[in-house]
C-alpha cells in the first residue's frame, strides 16, 4: 500500500509539472510548428538518439566481456526492451528487466548483470557530475533554478559512494585471492556482500577502464539530438545551449517521476529555455513536447520491435524479473 501511495504521488507530481508547463503554451499553434519544422534536422536527431543507446549496448557488452561474450546485438535488444519498459512502466523497471533478459539469454548470473548496470550508473554519474560542474561555469542560473546547482552536491555524494563501493569490491576481491566472500545469512550485510562479490568479478579487467572511457562519448553524443532539434524547430541556439540543456535533463531524470519522464522533462526544458536562454515562453513549452517526442518515440518503437522479435509479454517479463530479484535476497 505504501508503494502504491508513493506511486500515485509521483504521478500526480509529474502531471502537475506537465500542466504547469502547458498552461499558457497555445497548443493550437503546435500543428503550425510541426508543419514549418525542418525535418532533415529531426531525422538527424532521431538517428543519433538511436545511436546513443546502441553505444550503451556496446559499452555494456564491453563491460561484461571478461565474464561472458554477450554480443552487441543481444545487449542491444536487452537495452531497447529496457528502454521501452521505462517509457511505459513505473519505477524505471527497464533497468531490472534488461538485466534479467541478459541473464536469461546467457550463462551470466542475474546478480552479476545487476552489478554491471550499477557500474554503468556510476560511470554515467562521474561524467555527468563533471559536465554539470563545467555547465555551471558558463551558465548563470537564476534563483528559480538554483536547485539544479544544489543537485550537483547530491549527485557528487551518490557518485562518491558508488566509486568507494567499487573500490572496496576490487580491493577485497584481490585480497581474498579470487575466492568469493561468503555473505551473512540475513539482512543488509547479505545484500552488500553479494554486491561486493559481483562487482569484484567485473572490476579486474582492462575492459572496465575502456567502458569508463566509452561512457564519455555516450553522454556527449546525447547533446547532438538536442542541438538538431533546436535547428529543426527554428531556435537560434548552438551546441553550448544544447549541452547545458542535456545536462539539466539528465540530472532531472534522476528524480522519481512518471513513466517516460513525462512532466519533469517538459518543465525542465521550458524553464531552462525561458529563464536561462531567454526563449519565448509559449514556444519553449511547445518545444518541450516536440523534443520529448524526438528523444522518446524512437526508443519506444525500437523497444516494441525488440519485444516483438522476442515474442514476449512485457508484464510477464516484469513479474519474472521481480521474482528473480526477490530470490537474490538473503534469507
Amino acid at each position: 500500500m505504501r508503494a502504491r501511495f508513493l506511486l500515485v504521488l509521483i504521478n500526480l507530481f509529474s502531471l502537475g509539472c506537465l500542466a504547469w508547463t502547458l498552461r499558457h503554451a497555445n497548443l493550437s499553434e503546435l500543428g503550425d510548428d510541426l508543419a514549418t519544422m525542418d525535418w532533415k534536422w529531426v531525422a538527424l536527431a532521431v538517428a543519433l538518439t538511436i545511436a546513443v543507446y546502441l553505444l550503451q549496448a556496446y559499452r555494456w557488452a564491453l563491460l561484461l566481456r571478461p565474464l561472458e561474450p554477450v554480443g552487441f546485438w543481444r545487449a542491444g535488444r536487452a537495452v531497447f526492451i529496457g528502454l521501452f519498459s521505462n517509457e511505459v512502466l513505473p519505477g524505471h523497471a527497464g533497468e531490472l528487466l534488461r538485466c534479467y533478459l541478459l541473464s536469461r539469454w546467457t550463462e551470466l548470473p542475474f546478480s552479476v548483470a545487476l552489478s554491471s548496470a550499477l557500474i554503468e550508473r556510476v560511470f554515467d554519474g562521474i561524467w555527468l557530475a563533471l559536465c554539470l560542474l563545467l555547465t555551471l561555469r558558463f551558465v548563470e542560473l537564476p534563483r528559480e533554478l538554483r536547485f539544479l546547482a544544489d543537485g550537483s552536491w547530491f549527485l557528487g555524494l551518490v557518485v562518491l559512494g558508488g566509486v568507494l563501493l567499487l573500490a572496496v569490491a576490487m580491493t577485497r576481491h584481490v585480497r581474498n585471492g579470487n575466492h568469493p566472500v561468503v555473505p551473512p545469512s540475513r539482512g543488509w550485510r547479505g545484500h552488500l556482500s553479494v554486491l561486493v562479490k559481483d562487482l569484484g568479478l567485473i572490476g579486474h579487467s582492462r575492459y572496465l577502464y575502456w567502458s569508463f572511457l566509452v561512457s564519455l562519448p555516450y553522454l556527449l553524443l546525447q547533446v547532438i539530438p538536442v542541438w538538431a532539434s533546436f535547428k529543426g524547430y527554428g531556435f537560434d541556439l548552438d551546441l553550448t545551449e544544447a549541452f547545458a540543456l542535456m545536462v539539466f535533463l539528465r540530472l532531472g531524470s534522476i528524480l522519481p517521476q512518471a513513466p517516460g519522464n513525462l512532466g519533469v522533462f517538459q518543465i525542465l526544458t521550458r524553464e531552462v529555455l525561458v529563464l536561462v536562454f531567454n526563449v519565448v515562453a509559449d514556444q519553449s513549452a511547445r518545444f518541450s513536447l516536440v523534443l520529448w517526442g524526438i528523444v522518446t518515440l524512437p526508443l519506444m518503437i525500437g523497444g516494441f520491435i525488440a519485444l516483438w522479435i522476442e515474442e514476449a509479454d512485457l508484464i510477464q517479463l516484469k513479474r519474472a524479473a521481480e521474482q528473480e530479484a526477490a530470490a537474490l535476497r538473503p534469507e
